[in-house]
């Protein structure tokens, strides 16, 4: 019995689809969940989300928000949340150097300096899952 699996952003559904299993980037280390899981709420924390299906795997950059589990049903409330198809590896490099820049000119404010870092581990983290597809292509699992 597969699992519904549901991915939203703020923005957007990003995926509603039956899989497998799904292995998530919570605050204290990777959660995998199979069908039939304990219910349970945790905290998403930045990192690959990678679901299993059908013998593939599939990878999506997650940065913050929930996990929501259920017996039969995933849902996974992100503020980001990109398929590491749909990830614009050059996108994601001008973003890196722009947040590199600006690191390195400094700021007078903490909170510009601290935007900055979210900027760049969020584009570290989209350039690291892209180049994982572009590298592997989607996987088989035997």
């Amino acid at each position: 019995m597969p699992l519904q699996l549901e991915i939203v952003t703020p923005e957007r559904a990003v995926f509603s689809d039956e899989v497998d299993a799904v292995f998530c980037p919570g605050v204290e280390g990777e959660l995998g969940v199979l069908p039939h899981h304990a219910p349970l709420l945790s905290t998403l924390g930045i990192g690959e989300l990678r679901i299993r299906k059908g013998g593939e795997e599939e990878y999506f950059a997650i940065a913050g928000g929930f996990v929501q589990v259920r017996p039969d049903k995933v849902v996974v409330m992100a503020e980001l949340a990109d398929l590491s198809s749909e990830i614009d590896l050059e996108a994601a490099e001008r973003a890196r150097n722009e947040a590199q820049r600006a690191i390195q000119q400094g700021f007078d404010e903490p909170a510009d300096l601290a935007r900055a870092r979210a900027t760049m581990e969020r584009a570290l983290l989209r350039i690291r899952v892209a180049e994982r597809r572009h590298r592997e292509g989607p996987r088989r699992r035997s």
